[in-house]
């Protein structure tokens, strides 16, 4: 039976569902009409009209008015209890910058068995509680060698207990070793390319192994400029004939000739930069996102503004397609490569859209 409620109360519940309010989760869920679909209330998914929603005490009483569980929030998978200690290890994790905390260490903060910790931990985080420990102190040494911090320091300050044992891991957490990523790409070659396209120019960049760069802008010589100034020390040359198909490649995208593109990537970030872009990569084309719903998407409800900062940084554009993402308002926001552009490309899949349900 669905929920009896007051104006008022079910405008506190709406609430809870707008701002996915961790600490009502399992007391309420929420019914869409116009999908069928019933959620808890911190579902992931886009936030629906509010005279399509309806709440409902349990699980059952969604059932028999008959909706259907959601696919992302799954209401009927058993709440997760202890979150908010989950979160409290985050949070220790993050303060200690000079080692990764043992097992036993961080048990000792939240009152958990190391068995239960980490088997609850990669539950909500998705990873362990070293791997999410390791990825912070790889995010920190790279912000020191960006800086110019000499090596040595930078390893040990980090946490790192020797270069050997950064070294092993350099290939996968850098990209490369340590002294070629502080000197900005030197030794690198990066071949580019320029064509005119629906939205000015196309710059694209690639290493040997794959693409490091894509750039939207009004003048050729402006994007060579950024793209000179982003990898001073590597070799860089305009070469227009190579990697021809990736290029066209993007350019049929940006001509809506095409929904997908699955080129090979060679881009560099931060840990949270990257779990950003991949999110990114997965809205369906013509689809839209707010930032608040990435910022849930990758379990960090409140990082909304970091979110915004890891679009903003995004270094391929179209490819990691940061111009699906909106205010929460509805409202374009911003886009490194001009809002003009980022309507214009909105538009464009909003045609397939149309064009799509016509056929």
């Amino acid at each position: 039976m669905q929920l009896q409620q007051t104006p008022v109360l079910e405008e506190t519940l709406w609430q809870a569902v707008l701002n996915r309010d961790y600490t009502i989760d399992g007391k309420f869920f929420y019914g869409v009409r116009s999908t069928g679909i019933y959620c808890r209330p911190i579902c992931p998914s886009r936030r629906p009209n509010r005279n399509q929603v309806c709440f409902f005490q349990s699980v059952e009483e969604a059932k028999i008015a008959g909706f259907r569980p959601c696919k992302r929030c799954q209401p009927e998978a058993e709440i997760v209890p202890n979150k908010a200690k989950v979160l409290a290890v985050c949070r220790y994790i993050e303060a200690q910058v000079d080692h990764i905390p043992t097992l036993s260490e961080l048990c000792s903060q939240v009152a958990m068995s190391p068995s239960y910790l980490q088997r609850i931990f990669k539950q909500i985080i998705g990873v362990s509680p070293f791997q999410y420990a390791d990825a912070l102190r790889s995010q920190r040494l790279k912000q020191r060698l960006q800086s110019g911090e000499e090596i040595t320091h930078a390893v040990y300050d980090t946490g790192y207990g020797s270069s050997s044992q950064l070294y092993e891991k350099a290939p996968k957490q850098l990209g490369m070793t340590p002294k070629t990523y502080q000197q900005a790409g030197k030794t690198i070659n990066i071949v580019y390319a320029i064509a005119p396209c629906p939205l000015g120019y196309l710059l694209v960049a690639t290493t040997q192994k794959g693409i490091c760069a894509v750039k939207l802008g009004d003048e050729a010589d402006k994007l060579e400029h950024i793209l000179n100034q982003e990898f001073h020390q590597a070799q860089i040359v305009r070469d227009d004939r190579t990697h021809k198909e990736w290029i066209q490649a993007i350019l049929d995208f940006i001509a809506g000739n095409a929904t997908h593109i699955d080129l090979p990537l060679d881009v560099r970030g931060t840990a949270f930069q990257k779990q950003v872009w991949q999110a990114l990569q997965k809205i369906p084309y013509s689809e839209t996102r707010t930032y608040t719903d990435i910022a849930c998407d990758i379990d960090k409800p409140q990082a909304v503004r970091a979110v915004g900062n890891a679009c903003g940084a995004n270094p391929i554009a179209l490819i990691v397609p940061c111009h699906r993402v909106l205010r929460s308002d509805g409202s374009l926001g911003g886009y490194h490569w001009g809002i003009e552009r980022k309507q214009k490309l909105l538009t464009q899949e909003s045609k397939f859209l149309k064009h799509d349900s016509n056929t």
